[in-house]
């Protein structure tokens, strides 16, 4: 039985995996403000109380977490959306309190791990894991190992660029990819480009696509303008990579309908010099206990797979 964390910008999820099952599980706010600390309190208790729900002895902890972090140390980098968290040790915290072996990894790896030893495509060894939501996140696979840059770094795939005159990111280079396919930046395209009756209104991504199914012509325009960018970000990935597998997740995946036509066209424009016909595009396959899953498979993964090794 391993002990499982998620840690996100807006919520904590702990749970017991086993065997790639969920057998218990409690979320709570991640409460940023009130410091890593307290947090961390927060994730021992549950840890505990979860594992006397489940009845079972931890053999250790797996986490997964959002953004940069030293996967070696334990260490977390630059988290925009855990300011505050830079330099804190979750892993020294509980293999402290529990006196057990912990494993951290970026939450894209964690989600990509568990969708490759418990999801549809478990015989895949070369594969492009993305998800697209609130950012774009992704995780690449080779040989059933984290491809990692140097120091140990996490590729920041949703940041590279595609339209240089695109809109302002986040991480504050302009046009990347998140800037332009994730939810937000989906939402903020349709912003701009409403007609004048429709201003005002700030509808999300979500929205926008129900629309869409509707046969809202606005709606619909802002679906095309997303797909286009979708698969411009994915053919590069199609390129560079040429994975046997690409695995799509996250909140705006929920439609990926709506978006694979154009995805596809993109792809097939843009990648005439490798056997894109080849690779193929699944969705994530593991449902709402998907980070669990991933962070539980973090341990394993690190601890008891020769390719988890960090050297």
């Amino acid at each position: 039985m391993i002990g499982a964390v998620d840690i996100g910008g807006t919520k904590i999820a702990v749970g017991m995996v086993s065997g790639g099952r969920v057998l218990d599980k409690t979320e709570f706010p991640t409460d940023v403000p009130n410091g890593f600390a307290v947090a961390m309190a927060r994730i021992a208790t549950a840890l505990r109380e979860c594992a006397g729900r489940a009845a079972a002895e931890l053999r250790g902890i797996g986490i997964g977490c959002a953004g940069q972090l030293d996967a070696v140390t334990g260490r977390l980098g630059s988290v925009n959306n855990l300011p505050g968290w830079e330099g804190c040790n979750p892993v020294e915290i509980l293999e402290r309190e529990f006196s057990l072996p912990v494993a951290l990894e970026n939450d894209a790896d964690a989600v990509a791990l568990g969708e490759v030893h418990w999801g549809a495509l478990r015989s895949a060894s070369r594969l492009v894991f993305v998800t697209i939501g609130t950012g774009i996140g992704a995780s690449v696979i080779l040989e059933g190992k984290i491809y990692r840059g140097v120091r140990h770094s996490h590729p920041e795939i949703g940041h590279f660029v595609i339209d240089p005159s695109g809109p302002m990111c986040t991480c504050g280079a302009r046009g990347c990819w998140e800037s332009l396919a994730s939810g937000p930046g989906m939402a903020q395209w349709a912003k701009e480009n409403a007609p004048a009756e429709r201003a005002a209104l700030n509808l999300t991504a979500r929205q926008l696509c129900l629309l869409a199914e509707e046969g809202d012509e606005w709606a619909q325009r802002a679906v095309e303008h997303e797909g286009r960018y979708l698969g411009l970000g994915l053919a590069n990935l199609v390129d560079v990579f040429v994975p046997e597998a690409i695995i799509l997740g996250g909140s705006v995946m929920k439609s990926a309908p709506l978006f694979m036509d154009r995805i596809w066209r993109e792809i097939r424009e843009n990648c005439r010099l490798v056997p894109h016909e080849c690779v193929e595009i699944v969705m994530a396959s593991l449902g709402a206990d998907v980070a669990l899953i991933g962070a539980g498979e973090v341990w394993h993964h690190r601890f008891e797979r020769s390719a988890g090794r960090i050297d």
